[in-house]
């Protein structure tokens, strides 16, 4: 029986009784009838980066759906773009470039997630994830409408008008109420932008987005300082935000045209990745100072977004270092109100401290309230702030990683905040319903929709208990 994982924290080992590639609508449709008339249940994958068991399903059948992956149309009119669930974010921004190539207006996507690209499009409406929009709400924003199989093996159209209700619970669902076959995506027309940074601390970060807003900058984020010898532990930080360049509004073919830039290798990379784990000093130092001699530099709209991610970087660096134990990093995101976000940190830098948890990286971004899925991690205007912790893989590495992520979770809530659901199963089942009452409803909507269980995973079922 094949065994899969998770590509970044790899804490996911499991055993499937099945992995399936439907390259068709019609063959997808035929796996899931399948499935259902033989009493089983399957889980769905895409990129593989999913870290809370939600993609997953012990003993279940495996949906992966990297073999649905074309470019399906574009409507140049009114920039609405069709593509498979299973295309990657790097393939779908090459693939719209390509397709336009040369023409006096060009469409691009409006936001993705960040950190890594080979993230399926239809894993980022599972989750309804978001990427480094200042005033965007998450990527339920940008659909149009999408199609989805449902427990039956019959194929629905879904939009705000059309099986409405099933579009607010299969985004953000985490492929519990069907398999998103093909998705109509929302886009914006290509321009650039021009970044912006600056050093600065957490205390001025509420003003400082406030102001950057209200300049017109469209994009941004923070990376904070992890050295926790620091007394500027989580409080100093990278600023750097985007804002659209005037000059470049008039259609331009030149967009095309590669742009020289000041950019990070693989190589750099490994290097950061090495001092985040060996000298966090200097990997501030070395990532603060790269930064800064970016400032003014001038990206396209699309391409700015994408993000270079070393898969299993994790190998080479437990030789090096000489680890005796596999090491990788975990992920939690937090989200607070904006004007808690200092005092937030603040506490959150004495809680890792006293439980000696190792902050690898870390980012804080802004999302606008989501009024339109029904399991909404959005429920407000948030700082959304991501924490990479390493983890041992031990038992004791696990839980005291495991304690720590909790623990977050506690100072989010206590601000009037919550936590992204499943980045990992760590959070208690009384975290989950003080942050999402609303989830006894999810799961009646679940066994409404789904009766016999055919869509499932390990994470649903670490929570339906």
């Amino acid at each position: 029986m094949p065994i899969v994982n998770d590509v970044h924290s790899q804490l996911n080992e499991t055993e499937m009784r099945r992995v399936v590639r439907p390259g068709s609508a019609a063959e997808l449709q035929r796996v899931v009838a399948a499935v259902r008339d033989e009493g089983g249940s399957l889980s769905v994958a895409g990129g593989r980066h999913a870290m809370g068991g939600q993609q997953f399903l012990d003993g279940g059948t495996l949906l992966d759906m990297r073999g649905l992956n074309r470019i399906i149309s574009l409507d140049s009119e009114r920039g609405l773009l069709r593509v498979e669930a299973g295309i990657m974010w790097s393939d779908l921004v090459s693939g719209l470039r390509d397709m336009q190539h040369g023409q006096q207006r060009r469409w691009s996507i409006v936001q993705k997630q960040t950190g890594a690209d080979r993230l399926s499009i239809g894993g980022a409406l599972a989750a309804n994830g978001h990427g480094r929009g200042l005033t965007y709400k998450p990527i339920v924003q940008d659909v149009e409408s999408f199609d989805v199989v449902d427990a039956a093996g019959g194929l629905r159209h879904c939009s705000r008008a059309e099986n409405a209700e099933l579009f607010s619970l299969a985004i953000g669902g985490y492929g519990l109420f069907g398999v998103i076959y093909e998705v109509t995506l929302r886009l914006q027309l290509a321009h650039r932008v021009r970044r912006v940074v600056e050093i600065t601390t957490i205390d001025r970060l509420e003003s400082l987005f406030r102001q950057r807003i209200a300049d017109g900058f469209t994009y941004g984020d923070f990376q904070y300082k992890t050295d926790e010898t620091s007394p500027c532990f989580l409080r100093d930080g990278v600023m750097s935000c985007y804002i659209p360049m005037p000059e470049y509004d008039a259609p331009k073919p030149e967009l095309d045209a590669p742009q020289p830039l000041n950019m990070l290798s693989e190589q750099d990379w490994r290097g950061l990745l090495y001092l985040s784990h060996a000298d966090k000093a200097r990997a501030f130092e070395q990532y603060a100072g790269f930064y800064m001699s970016t400032d003014g530099q001038t990206y396209d709209s699309d391409t700015f977004q994408l993000s270079q991610y070393i898969d299993d970087y994790h190998r080479e660096l437990d030789a090096i270092l000489n680890s005796p134990v596999k090491g990788t990093e975990t992920i939690t995101e937090l989200y607070v109100p904006l004007p808690s976000l200092a005092d937030f940190m603040d506490a959150a830098a004495r809680e890792l401290n006293r439980r000696k948890a190792n902050v690898i990286y870390g980012t804080i971004r802004l999302i606008e309230r989501d009024d339109e899925t029904f399991l909404n991690w959005a429920r407000r205007h948030y700082a959304c702030v991501v924490f990479n912790l390493h983890v041992d893989h031990t038992d004791a590495g696990i839980a005291q990683t495991a304690d720590a992520l909790r623990a977050l979770i506690d100072l989010a809530t206590e601000r009037g905040g919550s936590y992204f659901l499943t980045y990992n199963k760590f959070a208690t089942q009384q975290q989950l319903a003080r942050c999402y009452p609303q989830f006894p409803e999810f799961l009646a909507k679940k066994r409404e929709y789904d009766p016999d269980g055919v869509f499932s995973s390990d994470w649903l079922r670490a929570y339906s208990l």
